[in-house]
């Protein structure tokens, strides 16, 4: 049966409130989590880009279960930077957390001011990082000159197992790419059903380790409270490879999603009013995967949390069981 965790939003939520959420979440009966890492959110009305890693320690520290997080090395945080950080909490909390890397989007890593480079050189630069935050985990000392450049680095304070990286992937592309490096990897729900072919394009590349899936979606006591709260949260999130890598501020974002219909939110966000409905959707989405990760796109979590603990977990885990 697969995992069924809780997906924590740095971009919509305080980091203090997301505490207190990925808290509940696990009291409620979710198996494990996991967070984004944003430096600004998707839209002016999302509001919030708390600093994750300082938010993994106290998450970790309050709960039992496993938290995992993305994470884009590269330009905004150095790889060895990466490396030290993810080590610490595998050192603090072992077997409890893994990375999943990513090749980053401008509107987090812009804020460096060096130019935000083309895709091809973002999956090449990813692959190096990979590589160093790597042999920096095996306790090596590493020099490396390349798109990204290393002097001199070890890391003295080791998890006894190296904490996990994983790839994040939205494309077959770069699912292709990751196979060979990574060691498992997490994708999203898109419309049509595209996450089966990026599972399909890493499995087929020799990808190996667990396959998880982020699903975002709305549930609200009525059906116009939850299509409400998904257009106004997330219809900035609608948008594929160029625009969601290479827009550069949630006001850009606001700009090109003015006129996105709810229908259009629809297709990325899966919406309902009906606990049993919402249950056998994940129930057939998660297919193939080893981990699902639930994404309720509202601000407030509690009342979701709530409903998931007393219905939908139960109905999803009888579903799939």
């Amino acid at each position: 049966m697969p995992l069924i965790g809780f997906h924590a939003s740095h971009e919509q939520i305080a980091p203090s409130r997301l505490l207190g959420d990925v808290v509940h979440a696990e009291q409620a009966g979710f198996d494990a989590a996991m967070s984004s890492d944003h430096f600004m959110p998707w839209s002016t009305r999302q509001g919030h880009s708390g600093f994750t890693l300082s938010w993994l320690g106290a998450a970790l520290a309050s709960t039992r279960f496993p938290i995992g997080s993305v994470i884009a090395p590269g330009q905004r945080y150095h790889p060895a930077i990466v490396a030290q950080a993810t080590a610490t909490l595998g050192e603090m909390f072992p077997g409890r957390y893994w990375a999943a890397l990513g090749a980053g989007q401008a509107m987090n890593e812009h804020v460096t001011g060096d130019p935000w480079p083309d895709q091809q050189t973002r999956r090449q630069r990813l692959v190096e990082c990979a590589e160093v935050i790597r042999r920096l985990h095996r306790g090596e000392r590493v020099n490396h000159s390349g798109l990204v450049r290393v002097h001199e680095a070890q890391l003295y304070d080791l998890p006894e197992t190296p904490v996990p990286l994983y790839a994040a992937c939205i494309t077959p592309e770069s699912a292709t790419l990751a196979a060979g490096w990574a060691e498992g990897m997490v994708t999203l729900n898109q419309p049509g059903g595209a996450e089966r072919d990026v599972l399909a394009a890493y499995r087929d590349a020799g990808g190996t380790g667990p396959a998880m899936l982020q699903i975002h979606l709305s549930w609200a006591p009525t059906a116009r409270q939850a299509e409400e709260i998904a257009h106004h949260q997330w219809r900035a999130n609608v948008f594929g490879p160029p625009a969601d890598q290479d827009l550069p501020t949630p006001e850009h974002f606001d700009a090109v999603s003015g006129d996105v219909r709810l229908e259009t939110v629809r297709e990325a966000v899966w919406t309902s009013c009906e606990p049993d409905r919402l249950a056998e959707w994940i129930a057939r989405g998660v297919h193939g995967f080893d981990r699902v990760f639930l994404h309720h796109v509202g601000q407030d979590q509690g009342p979701w949390i709530d409903i998931a603990g007393d219905r939908i977990l139960p109905l999803l885990r009888k579903e799939l069981s």
